[in-house]
């Protein structure tokens, strides 16, 4: 509960003591009318106006990490906050940030091509033309000078090259290029490196977000021949953050490991194009025919390429040492200032980034300056609130996980959950993160009204679930459901380092859908852009404060923290019973494609004209002992069926022990071969970055046939489990 002494909410409460009857039940709370009344006045304060005249003034100028105007916009955030009734200081990382000093690409044969890589500035987009703007290209690609013949690599995945190797084509020496889409980014150029590729180009093809899609910008939303995709391709699935500062701040006398010790960065350079600088070169490949699923939209025939077309490949970077500026702001709990509700968003932007992230920050800023303003008529939170504004999140978290792994073992004690967002834009709400933390995001959806269709966001997200549903029996199970599933958190935002590193309980929220467009981190990410595109009006900007808003008034004033770890307990046996049904249709699908195989099918049914071998045959599938964790699971079950914390009963020690209860689901050794991701349950994929594996040491020793690898991490999890039981059995 908020305390309060102001007589002018005491009359405000009255006016909703008839919300006692209507309003169902919260999780945690004694009185949810009290609750339900504050979040009413917390709404009123609300302004979608000023959210869009916050996304215009921050996204005005280019403010990327290191430059002058992200260090200006960082002081802007500061006097906002405190204008706000807040304590707000800037909190400075020393980090290290590549920007290119050279690009350059060429095509040398059989004709000539020299790439523009400039995207050029629109009268209809009044900040793209401006000073200032990072050049597009992909941080943490190495330096390099290279040529070789070119191959093309549909989206860069691990099965495309199953398929190259299929055809007789080896990209080693070679340089490929590769589609943007299907996995992240960084994935693409590190399968490449694993191949022994010397360069990869990455290109946004048509079909995925040019008009192919829909009306290219300026007159549509969506990517123009020269719009280019800037973004990291650090190997975040090792570790997030500074890569000379890894598991410490990097703050001005940090020890730090020589650039070319660091493990999560790549040897080979890599470069993103438009699919103007694309053509020339795509046009120009040899080889065989490309497969009908690795076809673009552009006007020719896709080859794959390996012969006679060659490319130059050019690339060297400044390695500065940059201030990375963190935005802290803090609003003091009345009752349990030791413990901390969390809120993030990030401001640095590869360009002007009105969607991303300021679309995001701009819902943030406006939450605290409604709570500033119920904090200033006398209406304080129960916990301390501490809303952060990260800097560095786009060349790989850097802001976040410096200021997580610096704090680690206070936040450890103290954070009662983080609360993420990022770009949002027009559409259905997604929520992704903590599954004991689903229950409070179902009743805060269902209490939340959708601007363009009148209904709660519960009842919107179930709508668009059932109807993209693929079978009848799929639609009938989701039209069945009372609730929305939340995801699990896979990485790409500042979330990372709380969940996965330190068990810090955490969500993602935000919308879209209905935000289609090829603006991405490109200089076309623009108001201008966003305010016919994104999310015309501000509407879901306004949204988002209330979503976020009432997580973070829910989780700060709850008599008891509202986790429902029963919904874990449900979540978790369903990533079981998919690890073994994965493991049976593994074993079943080995054992046809082998006979498939042996009987020469593929030589037979193959149109010889593609010279296309057959697979090779694969080790058979073993039966791993998945009982220790159905056990372990069974445990669990009995314990959260009785779990019941009661709102009457709840004290300080209970509810830490609460929210600390996740930490029990880390395993201090870490995932294997990437020992900073600590959680069993969630991290992002190997092969997929921002992509989610669930339980991830079972998981992806499965999918990359490591099956004593898989074993052992089964008593791993089983283990993180038990002492999750036990210790949930402890708090009754």
């Amino acid at each position: 509960m908020f305390s309060t002494n102001s007589t002018s909410f005491l009359l405000f409460f009255t006016c909703f003591t008839s919300l006692a009857n209507a309003q169902q039940k919260m999780l945690g709370f004694k009185d949810a009318a009290r609750q339900a009344a504050i979040e009413q006045r917390f709404d009123k304060e609300l302004s979608r106006t000023h959210i869009g005249e916050t996304i215009k003034s921050l996204s005005a100028k280019p403010h990327h990490i290191g430059s002058e105007n992200g260090a200006a916009l960082a002081e802007d955030l500061v006097k906002r906050f405190r204008s706000y009734g807040w304590d707000a200081k800037i909190q400075t990382y020393q980090v290290l940030f590549p920007t290119p000093k050279e690009r350059v690409l060429e095509m040398t044969g059989p004709t000539t091509y020299k790439a523009v890589l400039k995207e050029p500035a629109l009268e209809e987009d009044a900040t793209s033309g401006q000073e200032g703007q990072l050049p597009t290209y992909n941080a943490w690609s190495a330096d390099g000078d290279v040529e070789g013949s070119l191959v093309y690599v549909n989206f860069g995945l691990p099965e495309d090259y199953e398929y190259l190797a299929r055809t007789g084509i080896d990209v080693k020496g070679k340089i490929v290029i590769a589609k943007y889409g299907r996995s992240w980014r960084g994935s693409k150029p590190k399968v490449a490196q694993e191949h022994g590729a010397i360069g990869c180009i990455i290109y946004s093809d048509p079909k995925e977000d040019g008009y192919y899609a829909g009306e290219v910008y300026p007159a549509g939303a969506f990517k123009n021949e020269f719009g280019v995709q800037r973004g990291s391709v650090m190997d975040i699935v090792i570790h997030p953050g500074d890569p000379l500062t890894p598991n410490i701040g990097a703050t001005a006398n940090a020890a730090r490991v020589q650039r070319e010790q660091a493990i999560n960065l790549l040897k080979i350079p890599v470069l993103p194009i438009s699919y103007h600088d694309a053509a020339p070169l795509l046009k120009a490949l040899d080889g065989p025919v490309a497969p009908d699923d690795w076809k673009g939209a552009l006007p020719f025939t896709y080859h794959i390429g390996g012969g006679n077309a060659k490319v130059h490949l050019k690339l060297s970077f400044n390695w500065d040492i940059k201030p990375c500026h963190n935005v802290i702001a803090t609003l003091k709990g009345s009752e349990a200032p030791d413990q901390w509700v969390i809120r993030g968003n990030h401001h640095d932007a590869w360009v002007n980034g009105a969607a991303d992230p300021v679309s995001g920050l701009a819902a943030l800023l406006e939450e605290a300056r409604a709570i500033g303003a119920l904090y200033k008529q006398g209406i304080k939170p129960k916990r301390t609130l501490v809303y952060c504004a990260w800097d560095g999140e786009e060349p790989g978290l850097l802001g976040s996980t410096e200021w997580v792994e610096e704090h680690a073992a206070e936040l450890k004690e103290k954070a009662v959950a983080y609360i993420n967002s990022d770009n949002n834009g027009r559409g259905y709400f997604n929520a992704s993160g903590s599954h004991a933390l689903e229950t409070l995001v179902n009743e805060v959806a269902k209490e939340i009204i959708d601007p363009q269709t009148q209904v709660n966001l519960l009842e919107r997200k179930q709508a668009n679930d059932v109807l993209k549903a693929g079978s009848v029996k799929q639609k009938k199970d989701r039209l069945a459901k009372l609730y929305m599933n939340i995801g699990a958190m896979g990485s790409g935002s500042d979330y990372s380092s709380f969940l996965q590193h330190l068990g810090i309980p955490s969500l993602d929220l935000g919308f879209g859908g209905e935000d289609v467009g090829g603006e991405y981190h490109s200089i076309y990410d623009s108001y201008d852009d966003y305010s016919r595109f994104k999310d015309p009006g501000f509407y879901y900007g306004e949204t988002l404060s209330k979503a976020a808003g009432h997580t973070v008034l829910r989780l700060a004033n709850a008599e008891v923290a509202p986790f429902d770890f029963r919904r874990l307990y449900e979540t978790v046996n369903g990533y079981v019973n998919e690890l073994v049904e994965l493991t049976t249709s593994m074993r079943e699908a080995t054992l046809l494609e082998n006979q498939l195989i042996a009987k020469n099918y593929y030589r037979i049914a193959t149109d010889t004209a593609k010279h296309l071998a057959a697979p090779g045959s694969k080790s058979l599938v073993p039966y791993l002992d998945f009982s220790s964790l159905q056990n372990a699971l069974a445990n669990l079950d009995s314990v959260t069926s009785s779990l019941s914390f009661t709102a009457s009963s709840a004290n300080a020690p209970v509810n830490k022990g609460i929210y600390k209860a996740e930490q029990q689901l880390l395993n201090e050794a870490g995932l294997p071969s990437r020992s900073w991701y600590k959680h069993t349950l969630y991290a992002p994929g190997f092969y997929t970055g921002y992509g989610v594996k669930t339980i991830p040491g079972v998981r992806e020793a499965i999918e990359q046939r490591r099956w004593t690898e898989a074993q052992q991490q089964i008593g791993v999890v089983a283990a993180s489990i038990n002492r999750l039981s036990a210790y949930l059995q402890q708090l009754k």
